[in-house]
């Protein structure tokens, strides 16, 4: 008994946070200034309020900075946020003259740490190496600020800066590193869906293929016999109508097994359809006496010798009935009225075959020149099984069509 899998399902709060952020993604995507121009004024509104509201006092060193100065500063380290994700390193350097005249007045204004959200996007968005300028640019500030005004050590003060610069980084390359998986696993879920729909495809072509020359078959045959019957039953109308009403009898049988074969092979291409279709009986080798039977009535002699004891898997089966069929068809369509035929069937072990089908007909070019998909369609179905298949005319001095099939004993698994 096969382990039952339960298929592992979000938790319904996960599932609604995810939910929520695509919504939130998809809506960013299509208006991407909207979101930018909220972040942005937030941060303004910040440094803003630091400003007015004097906080900036707590931390600066010198506190006779002017007003002036001061608004600028705070607008020219908030303002360029606007532009973090189109233009990250332009924005930075934007803010970087402010970040010097910052560190030199003494202002030491906390809006200077919103250089770490460029830092962020900076390795978000654009090559790595970028980083290697950004470093110094936001370092330089530090050694400003301790040189003037001496507060602190410098390797606390640069330590605490490349730190800080470190994380953002870091944080931006992991989010970066994560994007980049997801989008790869992304495009292998769509190139296997793409894989996956040109596999059915294949498949659908494969049994397209299959259902034309089971058609081929099916059609070539039965109307054949038919045509047979109604000429035998034409010329026996005016003196045996006993024989006529025979002939239409048989024409109306074969007629309807045609018919349903037929049905049976185009249930194949509805879909609601297919598995019943699939389980309709192909023909075997005990429906040979029943073709050779339709021949025979449709005026053409046929004779029929078998050796040794059929024992072949149904797939083999079809193929012998399918290249009789075949050749049978032909020789009704291109022998001419005195033909006769002979099938000489040869069953091997472990399901080897061989089948000569002759007749003595006219044969030659005629069949060469009209035999559409029958001469590709047994070919293909020996393939299938790597036999062999021989079709022409008979040696000289016979007359007549030769057809010869092999089929190899199975290769054991």
């Amino acid at each position: 008994m096969e382990p039952v899998t339960e298929e592992r399902t979000a938790e319904p709060l996960t599932e609604y946070v995810h939910r929520v952020t695509r919504r939130l993604r998809a809506f960013d995507r299509r208006h991407p200034l909207l979101w930018d121009a909220h972040f942005t004024g937030f941060w303004v509104t910040a440094a803003l309020i630091d400003y007015y509201g004097g906080g900036w006092r707590t931390l600066a060193h010198d506190l006779d900075v002017p007003d002036a100065l001061l608004l600028t500063l705070s607008l020219g380290l908030s303002v360029p946020l606007l532009w973090r994700r189109s233009h990250p390193r332009a924005a930075l350097l934007l803010m970087a003259p402010a970040a010097f005249v910052n560190a030199w007045s003494g202002a030491a204004l906390q809006a200077a740490l919103l250089q770490l959200v460029l830092v962020y996007h900076i390795a978000l968005r654009l090559p790595l190496r970028t980083l290697w300028w950004v470093a110094p640019l936001l370092t330089a500030p530090v050694f400003v600020t301790v040189a003037r005004y001496g507060e602190g050590t410098w390797h606390q003060q640069v330590g605490s800066q490349l730190t800080s610069i470190a994380v953002a980084a870091l944080i931006g390359i992991t989010v970066r590193t994560r994007r980049s998986h997801t989008e790869a696993l992304e495009d292998r879920a769509r190139r296997l869906e793409i894989e996956r729909d040109q596999q059915a495809q294949l498949a659908a072509a494969a049994e397209r293929a299959r259902i034309a020359r089971e058609m081929h078959d099916i059609i070539g045959h039965n109307l054949s016999v038919i045509t047979g019957l109604a000429d035998g039953g034409r010329y026996a109308a005016a003196k045996s109508p006993e024989r006529a009403a025979q002939a239409l009898d048989a024409i109306g049988t074969t007629s309807r097994q045609a018919l349903g074969e037929l049905r049976r092979l185009l249930d194949v291409l509805r879909e609601e359809e297919k598995e019943k279709a699939e389980l309709a009986p192909q023909p075997t080798l005990a429906d040979l006496d029943h073709l050779v039977s339709g021949v025979r009535n449709a005026g053409l002699p046929v004779r029929t010798t078998v050796h040794g004891r059929a024992s072949l898997p149904p797939g083999r089966q079809l193929t012998v009935y399918r290249v009789v069929q075949e050749a049978l068809t032909n020789t009704l369509k291109h022998a001419g009225p005195e033909a006769t035929s002979e099938i000489v069937l040869e069953y091997g072990e472990n399901g080897a075959a061989t089948v000569t089908i002759t007749d003595t007909g006219r044969g030659g070019p005629a069949l060469t020149a009209s035999d559409g998909r029958g001469l590709p369609g047994m070919r293909e179905r020996t393939a299938l099984y790597g036999g062999t298949l021989e079709a022409g005319p008979r040696p000289h001095p016979d007359r007549g069509w030769r057809v010869h099939l092999h089929l190899p004993e199975e290769t054991p698994q």
